[in-house]
């Protein structure tokens, strides 16, 4: 990454190494990093990445708008109709489950 690279984690803790985070920032290889989730969650009290300024971290919000949880409310309802009807969820995330199944 370039040193004015700003990292930006909002998928899984598990895929950032935060030692490595660590070493980078503190060596101002990357500029920054910006973390809603982290490895564990909640990240311990004495994570050295809570000590530096060019961090900042959330904790596991990132999708807390009301814009968003209004439209996750939206979808999972349309899913819960189709599934109490017996018809494929329109929203599914693993639709090969319906592979060889009849409705």
């Amino acid at each position: 990454m370039k040193p004015e690279a700003i990292l930006i984690n909002a998928a899984r803790g598990s895929i950032v190494d935060e030692d490595a985070l660590y070493r980078a920032l503190i060596n101002r290889e990357i500029a920054a990093a910006a973390l809603d989730v982290t490895e564990p969650e909640p990240i311990k009290s004495d994570s050295p990445l809570l000590k530096l300024d060019n961090v900042i971290i959330a904790p596991h919000i990132g999708s807390a708008s009301y814009r968003t949880r209004s439209k996750m409310a939206e979808l999972a309802a349309q899913n819960l109709l189709a599934g109490l009807q017996g018809s494929p969820l329109p929203h599914c995330v693993n639709p090969e489950v319906y592979i060889g199944l009849t409705h």
